[in-house]
């Protein structure tokens, strides 16, 4: 394991104890580890949600371009020389793993030792995006936040969650192993869990997901939300309406950004902004500007 967790914030290690009874989660035997948080202090990120200040990140870019020379698209390589870049990149308050579509629990391992090796000791957030509920089923997906935490995420983003039962199957993977998430019921924790709202289903239970206790962040993949409504203007509409149901539970909402739209979204209540690609520095110099940063 090399968690942020274990070198920073001396995470303890229990035994959960066979209960023979039901409280248990599925599958788990009587030897499991079960982590506990020990004195952690929280992320520079959380004391920026908290103070109700936008923070900002980047997708983590790929060690090599994602298509070859003849056009064939690649797998995406992470690397810990990639996570010392970013550790040394004074404008990110964290970065943004995305593994949706191609989970690899050691490109998390890499991303972590990058940002933790020495000369680049990093408090930037390490969030990871794991593959949806649906894609692999709920095994697959618990197993995939355990593995995610325990290789040093500082949080997992869980996208296409389809409804409310789907929520509480999510947050109930970090209560598992007693992940102390950050929440409104929970202002002391220190890992995010973040719900994303992509599909018409979920749209329409935005205020009951948005309810479910115990998570920390609420956002729509509009892209996913536009494709699947038919239309942009769709999309964006329900967009503001996970934002007001955001902002209603007390919980951050992100969204990706640039220089053309970034202070709009700050102005708009957007916390979290997410850029990408080779200008991604220049659009968050704008976005900090425009946040007072």
């Amino acid at each position: 394991m090399q968690p942020r967790t274990l070198f920073a914030l001396a995470l303890v290690f229990v035994t959960a104890a066979c209960s023979g009874g039901d409280g248990g989660p599925e599958g788990a035997g009587g030897g499991e580890a079960v982590m506990t948080a020990a004195s952690v202090p929280q992320l520079p990120l959380i004391d920026l949600w908290k103070a109700g200040m936008p923070a900002f990140g980047i997708f983590v870019p790929s060690d090599r371009p994602m298509r070859s020379a003849d056009g064939e698209r690649q797998p995406a390589v992470y690397s810990a020389e990639g996570g010392a870049r970013m550790a040394a990149n004074p404008l990110l308050d964290y970065v943004f793993l995305n593994l949706e579509y191609g989970y690899d629990p050691a490109s998390i391992s890499a991303i972590r030792e990058g940002l933790d090796s020495p000369e680049r000791v990093s408090d930037k957030a390490l969030l990871v995006r794991i593959p949806p509920i649906s894609t692999d089923g709920v095994e697959a997906a618990r197993t995939r936040v355990h593995e995610a935490l325990d290789a040093g995420a500082d949080g997992i983003v869980l996208p296409h969650v389809r409804s409310v039962e789907e929520a509480f199957q999510a947050v109930g993977f970090f209560a598992e192993v007693n992940a102390d998430v950050w929440s409104p019921s929970n202002p002391d924790g220190t890992i995010l869990a973040m719900l994303m709202i992509e599909d018409a289903g979920a749209l329409a239970e935005a205020a009951e997901i948005a309810d479910v206790p115990g998570y920390s962040v609420l956002a729509c993949g509009i892209g996913s939300l536009s494709a699947a409504l038919g239309d942009r203007a769709a999309g964006e509409a329900g967009n503001q309406e996970v934002l007001v149901q955001a902002k209603r539970a007390g919980l951050p909402d992100m969204i990706t950004a640039n220089a053309d739209d970034v202070a709009q979204r700050i102005q708009e209540g957007f916390l979290g902004l997410l850029m990408n690609g080779p200008e991604a520095d220049a659009h968050i110099a704008v976005g900090r500007a425009a946040a007072g940063r």
